[in-house]
């Protein structure tokens, strides 16, 4: 692969992370797991872990 194809790529992954994270320890309460659970399969499963956080684990009622 190209270098100027896998750099944005790396960028955009570490944004999204960055971003999962800041959801993860910012809220008071998160559902089904810890919340060190849920960073930890954010970081296994890049995009999957976030996704799945984003539709199960938020807890939207803060």
């Amino acid at each position: 692969m190209d270098i100027r194809i896998i750099v944005p790529l790396i960028l955009l992954a570490c944004l999204y992370l960055g971003a999962c994270f800041y959801s993860i320890f910012k809220s008071a309460h998160v559902k089904h797991l810890p919340k060190w659970a849920w960073a930890l399969v954010c970081i296994i499963s890049i995009p999957l872990g976030g996704i799945l956080y984003f539709i199960v684990g938020r807890d939207t009622y803060e």
